[in-house]
């Protein structure tokens, strides 16, 4: 499969996805198919794309910004970010949901949120931050 293909199949799953995230949050598949499907057939992607686009040398690169500029001059590597930031966002949307449904923050103050994590990943994080700070009055996670 070429790479721009992987490109519109992953795109047009990670929609699917969102869409999951988006309409039916409280359904109990919602979170199996996001996370024990799709995220996961994005991690296999993402380790084949790697794979295939970079070598051991280049991960010193990483150290500069020139350097990762440069790196990103390949299409497998830019594929390879690409299904990065799609795999990531949705653990951000999937974590929206679990901290909105733990904090009793109704879905249509999640659903802003879930668009922008969907589209600009940080803005949704930070708007649904400050929406679970006023809603809690905590900023902090609290972990058991």
């Amino acid at each position: 499969m070429k790479n721009d293909q992987i490109f519109q199949l992953s795109s047009a799953l990670a929609m699917v996805a969102w869409l999951f995230l988006i309409i039916l949050p409280k359904w109990k598949w919602t979170g199996r198919i996001v996370l024990g499907f799709i995220i996961t057939l994005f991690c296999l992607v993402y380790i084949f794309a790697l794979s295939k686009s970079f070598n051991a040398n280049d991960f010193q690169s990483f150290g500069t910004l020139a350097g990762v500029m440069q790196l990103f001059t390949s299409e497998g590597a830019v594929l390879a970010g690409w299904i990065h930031y799609l795999a990531f966002d949705l653990m951000v949307g999937l974590f929206i949901l679990h901290e909105a449904k733990k904090n009793n923050i109704r879905h249509w103050f999640v659903i802003p949120c879930l668009l922008f994590t969907f589209m600009l990943g940080p803005v949704g994080l930070l708007l649904f931050l400050l929406i679970r700070f006023i809603k809690t009055k905590q900023y902090f996670l609290s972990f058991p």
